[in-house]
């Protein structure tokens, strides 16, 4: 089959999807709905995979596609068209195969919801948006994808709309991704005007032989992170994505692993030639990074909704990626979106699980002893936790080490927090798993009665994702344990443009082989010593976590409050904002008033001085016609000026 083809099929099947039950999810049976809902993914993950059969590594190796001229004004052509390169793949492959499971395991868990046949409608026109972001050639293209993304999140957040605490989260993702929308389109409109193009391809060739750290490329890149920052959760614009809980659990899977949140990275690892040559901006990105990462981590550690905890932690391992991308890291950044995605996954759709068993519990403080009703669901998430807790051989090792070793070269300060980091992740990831699936269970007799394994639609997913956790890793296993850095090679040609265009910042000292074991070693050892403490903490302890109404010591209650970051967004921003507009509301209604209800008076007024002239005296009505004929006759005899 056409390359050609296979680039419009891809996002057209999910497409398609959503049009068959979007118009008809009143009428479209409940066992069809499914079947159409994952059709459109499994058949787009088809494509992709005969893709991968056409496409040929190497420095040529991109497509392009180009469906219809789109825009034309003066010298500017914008063209609706596709580009397929490695970076391309990659991202089709995990939106697509993720994607995919996470739509089966939706027919589980949502197919008693009577609004399952809008649900998977909205989860096909997400997937649609986001290979639309991935597959555009241009700006404009992955900015449509950009958008449609958020609208789609904000349908799925506030998917069970009586609730109003879920409206309400839906609104704040919406917004919050506005604001960093706003950047990001005013860093297109820059590359619009200093490089008369929005083609990736254009606009990077333009930027080789530019000076480093030029101010418009400084700029272009500021703004370019600041819709990465609200499309993925980095300070200030994150607290939106631990309120996106409010979805169904499928879309937070769906949010918080394979597709939204990666969209920041995605576009400046797409923009890398920018962004190498403006070393200021990547600096910028990894302090706000690493704090991103630190202040999500530390937020986790005393949060017991399993939804919440898993939140935070997406929030965190973004920070981890954005400080690989901030060391000019971005192979070992993608290589972390890669593994992220399989873990993160899993741990949501486990969570799915146990919550679904527990009847709708989120309390982890609430459950405990889950490990003998839900087998299944417990080993997957075992794996996930040993995964993105960074113990080898799992997938979440490999990733994370990378970044980690790129950091040091680059600053060993900021090594040391990252390592912090990980250290909290491990804890509080365990904390999870034990206080979840371990000790005694916590819940009430009728929970506790109706405790069950989820059906397969759930656990295979669930199985997949496992497997994929474990091996996921050796796509680029470092060469000091005897392994080929396969993913490093593949994306190699990405790259080529930057290291020309600013050969000084790729010219990094390489870790000797004893240098890079000892840091393999402490980050390891590390997550093992913190998974152990949970250990003793929650298991041979056997604590649980007080309830919120206990006095907690003040350094806790301002953890376990967040921070009170949305509490001070709050008072600082919403509420004058929001009086502000009360204040020109009442401005102009009282103006609005004004002017309509003086127009009534006086229309009034005059139509009550008016009306006594007609009295219905017909004797009146012919006197005065006949003076007025009168004055006309004397006025036109004696000639007056005024008929001059």
């Amino acid at each position: 089959m056409s390359p050609h083809l296979l680039c419009i099929l891809i996002p057209l099947l999910p497409l398609l999807g959503f049009v068959v039950n979007g118009l008809g999810f009143r009428k479209v049976p409940t066992s069809l709905v499914g079947i159409v809902g994952l059709a459109g993914p499994v058949l787009a993950f088809l494509c992709v995979c005969l893709l991968w059969g056409n496409f040929h590594a190497g420095n040529d190796a991109v497509i392009k596609t180009t469906l219809f001229d789109w825009i034309s004004v003066g010298e500017m052509h914008i063209n609706f068209s596709f580009q397929i390169d490695q970076l391309t793949m990659l991202m089709l492959g995990i939106v697509t195969g993720i994607g995919s499971l996470i739509h089966l395991y939706s027919i589980g868990y949502m197919n008693h919801d009577e609004g399952y046949g809008k649900f998977m409608a909205f989860l096909n026109l997400f997937l649609f948006f986001m290979l639309l972001l991935v597959l555009g050639s241009n700006f404009v293209i992955m900015f449509i994808g950009w958008e449609g993304v958020g609208l789609c999140s904000y349908l799925l957040i506030g998917f069970w709309n009586t609730n109003t605490s879920y409206n309400n989260a839906a609104r704040k993702a919406f917004v919050m991704n506005r604001i960093g929308d706003l950047g990001f389109l005013l860093g297109i409109f820059t590359i619009m005007t200093t490089f008369g193009s929005v083609e990736y391809t254009d606009v990077f060739e333009q930027v080789v032989g530019m000076d480093v750290n030029a101010p418009v490329i400084l700029t272009i890149t500021l703004l370019l992170f600041v819709g990465a920052m609200g499309k993925s959760a980095q300070i200030p614009l994150f607290t939106w994505l631990p309120d996106a809980m409010a979805g169904p659990t499928p879309v937070s899977a769906l949010i918080h692993a394979a597709t939204m949140v990666t969209a920041g990275i995605y576009m400046v690892v797409r923009a890398n030639v920018l962004f190498s040559m403006a070393p200021l901006t990547l600096d910028i990105i990894g302090g706000i990074a690493i704090a991103t990462a630190l202040l999500a981590a530390s937020i986790g550690l005393l949060q017991n909704d399993i939804k919440k905890v898993l939140a935070y932690s997406t929030v965190s391992q973004l920070g981890y990626m954005f400080l690989g991308l901030g060391a000019a890291a971005y192979t070992a950044g993608m290589f972390h979106v890669i593994t992220h995605a399989f873990f993160k996954a899993l741990l949501f759709l486990g969570a799915g699980s146990v919550i679904h068993a527990m009847s709708n519990e989120q309390d982890i403080r609430n459950m405990g002893g889950l490990r003998k009703s839900l087998p299944i669901t417990y080993w997957t998430f075992l794996v996930g936790t040993i995964a993105i807790a960074g113990i080898p051989p799992f997938a979440g090792f490999f990733s994370k080490d990378e970044i980690l070793a790129h950091v040091y070269e680059h600053s060993k300060v900021l090594w040391a927090l990252g390592l912090l980091g990980s250290a909290m992740t491990s804890f509080y990831m365990f904390r999870l798993l034990f206080l979840t699936f371990f000790g005694e269970f916590r819940g009430t007799d009728e929970q506790k009665h109706h405790l069950h394994e989820s059906p397969l639609s759930m656990t295979l997913p669930l199985l997949v994702l496992a497997v994929l956790s474990v091996v996921g890793g050796f796509m680029n296993v470092p060469e000091v344990l005897g392994g080929h850095s396969v993913l490093a090679e593949f994306m190699s040609p990405l790259f080529d443009q930057a290291r020309q265009a600013n050969p000084a910042l790729f010219e990094a000292n390489a870790l000797d082989h004893g240098t890079e074991l000892m840091l393999m070693s402490i980050s390891a050892g590390v997550a093992i010593v913190m998974a152990v403490v949970a250990y003793v903490m929650y298991v041979r302890n056997a604590a649980v976590p007080a309830p919120d109404s206990q006095v907690r010591s003040l350094p806790q209650q301002v953890v376990y409050g967040k921070y009170y970051i949305d509490d001070f967004y709050d008072r600082l921003i919403v509420r004058p904002v929001r009086g502000l507009g009360d204040a020109f509301y009442s401005l102009g209604e009282f103006v609005i008033d004004a002017v309509v209800g003086g127009v009534a008076w006086s229309v009034r007024s005059s139509a009550g001085v008016f009306r006594r002239a007609q009295s219905g005296s017909i004797g009146l009505y012919v006197l005065l016609m006949v003076l007025s004929i009168t004055l006309f006759i004397a006025l036109r005899f004696f000639n007056w000026k005024v008929f001059n």
